[in-house]
């Protein structure tokens, strides 16, 4: 790590991101040129071997510039541990209080800018440590008494988790609500359902964008879900077997604010089923988004014109001044496929790995923090997105009024005439076919067409051939007539409170 004596406490976290990318694209150059020397540092597992560690093997090794986002985890947790070691009497308090304000300092100086993490400390862990025995000499060792870097790193990677879990849950909340807000605002509005990408049947826009607040419902319900086996501590299960010293890990698990504790020791450090898990809920919710992105990137698009996205959310073309794409809705598609590799990647770094700690975990970070950041991400920039797009209630007017999607409530008239459906069915698509050789509307073909097919039509038949008649037609559950959107509108705002 290097010391940097400049005030420097009013640094932004993306200044001190880039000073981070900085350090660490010049370390990088820096060791290549000299990648036959041996670093120059002692490990903290060093002492055991009688030459230094390659120092293009500590370069290839080394994890601060990822696990250096885990630092106030880390420290966190180190304070909760040194706690723990003083009450029990495993250390003295007069020591335990150098310890913690040490790394109360050490948060200062990360979150400021004035400690930037080196790669030759091989990790965050590390360089908090070695950062503690500058500060205040040999007694931070201490801090490990009882501790390995194993529960250590699954300890901090929880309180990650339950952090993360917590911030992508209010980004779907606010989702959710939008949803429920356009789901009222566009509850008489008639579009087109669709299946296999073909026009179906005339239902209310509220129904569509209440059938997305559902599956994002149960985005967030996973993630509560999840919530319960994250909030488990890992802390006193040391390397993997326990310690001979007699910590507390019940204690611990109270000072760090887990509902409870782990069973056994060796899988407390072990698995990574709750990054696996978390990873999956996140590919579950980039799929839903990206499904989103798909209507709203074809709707605005001239074929469809049935929405229109805000300039603010669009994006021009270098050379063709006429395009407006919706770059944004596009973007959220594409980072789904990213989430959807880091789910294939960890669940193959856990492939096969035996018990106990295997190095190969060190690999988790990555695509931990690139799934949790680029779905986070995706979510609050879509609902902002999606809070500027606008029906284009006209068109869609004419379009539903004119279209063949009626079709399915001629078949449905012939069934209450007690004709049964598949008989209905085939007579239907012939007067389809009719409809479309004529290029006319099903509303247009007259009665005496109606009758040549069968003549069980009647005048009445028209009162089902508009939008508005098909729509509130719908008497099952669940469905998309106007009444049943107005009743799952006040369901969905009730299960928003919750």
């Amino acid at each position: 790590m290097r010391k940097n004596n400049k005030n420097a406490t009013n640094f932004s976290s993306a200044a001190i991101f880039l000073i981070f990318r900085l350090t660490d694209f010049s370390n990088l150059i820096f060791n290549l040129m000299d990648k036959n020397k041996s670093t120059g540092k002692e490990l903290l597992w060093q002492s055991r071997f009688s030459e230094p560690f390659d120092r293009e093997a500590l370069l290839f090794s080394s994890s601060v510039d990822v696990d250096k986002v885990l630092y106030q985890e880390d420290i966190k947790g180190s304070i909760a541990h040194v706690t723990m070691l003083s009450e029990e009497a495993i250390i003295p308090v007069e020591e335990a209080r150098l310890i913690i304000e040490g790394l109360e300092d050490i948060e200062q100086e990360i979150s400021s800018g004035a400690l930037i993490p080196d790669w030759e400390d091989e990790d965050i862990h590390t360089v908090i440590e070695n950062r503690l025995k500058e500060k205040i000499g040999p007694i931070a060792g201490k801090m490990h008494s009882g501790r390995s870097r194993n529960d250590q790193v699954a300890t901090d990677t929880r309180l990650y988790l339950k952090k993360v879990i917590g911030e992508l849950g209010e980004a779907l909340d606010g989702l959710k609500t939008l949803l429920v807000e356009k789901a009222d605002i566009y509850r008489n509005t008639i579009i087109f359902g669709y299946t296999h990408l073909q026009r179906a049947q005339p239902v209310s826009a509220g129904h569509y964008y209440l059938a997305y607040f559902n599956m994002f419902l149960r985005d967030g319900e996973r993630l509560k879900d999840l919530f319960k086996r994250v909030d488990i501590s890992p802390l006193g299960a040391a390397a993997f077997a326990g310690s001979t010293l007699p910590i507390n890990a019940k204690r611990s698990m109270e000072l760090l604010d887990f509902s409870d504790l782990f069973q056994n020791s060796t899988d407390a450090v072990s698995d990574r089923d709750i990054i696996i898990e978390f990873i999956s809920a996140c590919s579950i919710i980039m799929m839903h988004l990206s499904r989103f992105c798909e209507d709203l990137i074809l709707w605005s698009s001239s074929e469809f014109n049935y929405i229109e996205i805000s300039d603010a959310f669009s994006t021009g073309s270098s050379i063709m001044p006429q395009k407006k794409n919706a770059d944004i809705a596009e973007l959220v598609r594409g980072k789904t496929g990213r989430v959807y590799g880091n789910l294939m990647s960890i669940l193959t770094i856990m492939k096969s790995l035996p018990l106990s700690y295997n190095r190969d975990m060190q690999e988790d970070k990555p695509p931990l923090f690139d799934s949790a950041g680029s779905t986070v991400s995706s979510v609050r920039i879509f609902t902002k997105m999606l809070a500027h797009t606008r029906l284009n209630e006209k068109r869609l007017k004419t379009l539903t009024g004119e279209d063949l999607s009626l079709a399915t409530e001629i078949a449905e008239y012939l069934v209450r005439k007690n004709l049964p459906f598949r008989e209905a069915h085939r007579i239907t698509g012939k007067i389809v076919s009719h409809a479309i050789e004529k290029r006319t509307s099903l509303p247009k073909i007259s009665l005496e067409e109606y009758r040549g097919f069968c003549d069980l039509f009647n005048e009445d038949l028209y009162d089902a051939l508009t939008p508005e008649a098909s729509i509130n037609s719908k008497h099952s559950h669940g469905s998309t007539s106007f009444a049943s959107v107005e009743q799952q509108i006040t369901i969905a705002r009730g299960k928003l409170r919750k």
